[in-house]
């Protein structure tokens, strides 16, 4: 008998679970070579609030889990994605059409990276906390905290290594992600999602959106909920507009680098610099002797 098959409904990534856009918009991703791919949702901004608004409300609840929780769970998304290799093989063949070698290159590095971060996640705070020699009778502590919620412009470059190298770094330290992903190639995003969800990544601590970036970014840069803008997806020469509406909340801006697909797999999209513009330093004063 014969039968249907069954295709993939690809779907927003909003607090912690598989949503359609709620505006029931779609658009068409095609293969490399011009075919049909699959129609991706096009995210409102209502969309875009609801995802601000799920990081807001999972950021603190994961700040406070311990360092070395933070660090399995990094961890156990890399274990997910080692198990769904053949699957994003798959689709970074298709979309992106590079060969099997290039696909599996670009899997090792991402899940390499979220080893890496995961290493990281007990050990950023011992290097980068100090004990401030003071001319007084105090003792004085700088430590750091993790930033808020932190909004990033994915590049279509090496989609998902650059997604796991702006992922990563940012949630390590406690702080949540409100990710729009590159127009061209959504689908890579969108699938990885699937390795978030099975891997305890706590709902609403990554949010994946795909869309139009001249629609979305402008209400993303002025959102009073975002507190850092990573516009790593924006050509330089649009980005002054969006820094401005960023600048109207005081909300932090770092622009990681524009890289090449082959940088994006090597060590240069990996260290403690990418975790530190996320965070916030805290002084304590503390009398001796009280």
């Amino acid at each position: 008998m014969s039968r249907t098959t069954v295709l993939k409904t690809y779907k927003l990534w909003i607090g912690g679970a598989f949503v359609r856009s709620e505006s029931g918009r779609a658009y068409t991703v095609r293969e490399a070579r011009g075919e049909f791919w699959a129609n991706v949702p096009q995210a409102s901004r209502k969309d875009l609030r609801d995802a601000v608004q799920a990081a807001r409300n999972a950021q603190s609840g994961w700040a406070k889990r311990t360092a070395y929780n933070r660090g399995q769970i990094l961890y156990r998304v890399a274990e997910m994605l080692e198990t769904r290799r053949a699957a994003m093989r798959d689709e970074l063949q298709a979309v992106l059409g590079v060969s099997p070698s290039d696909a599996d290159a670009e899997i090792d590095a991402s899940i390499d990276r979220w080893v890496y971060y995961a290493g990281w996640s007990d050990k950023f705070a011992a290097v980068l906390s100090s004990v401030n020699p003071v001319a007084m009778p105090m003792h004085n502590f700088t430590v750091p905290e993790p930033t808020g919620v932190v909004g990033i412009a994915c590049p279509p470059e090496a989609p998902l290594a650059s997604l796991t190298s702006l992922l990563a770094p940012a949630i390590v330290s406690g702080n949540t992600v409100v990710a729009l992903l590159p127009e061209e190639v959504p689908t890579i995003g969108l699938a990885f999602a699937e390795v978030l969800a099975t891997s305890d990544l706590p709902a609403g601590v990554v949010n994946l959106l795909s869309g139009s970036f001249r629609e979305l970014l402008p209400h993303l840069a002025a959102h009073v909920g975002v507190d850092a803008l990573n516009l790593c997806g924006v050509p330089e020469s649009e980005r002054a507009p969006l820094e401005q509406a960023a600048a109207e909340t005081i909300t932090r801006l770092h622009h990681s680098p524009r890289l090449t697909p082959a940088e994006w797999r090597s060590d240069a999209a990996q260290g403690l610099h990418w975790i530190e513009p996320y965070l916030e330093f805290k002084t304590v004063w503390h009398p001796l002797g009280w």
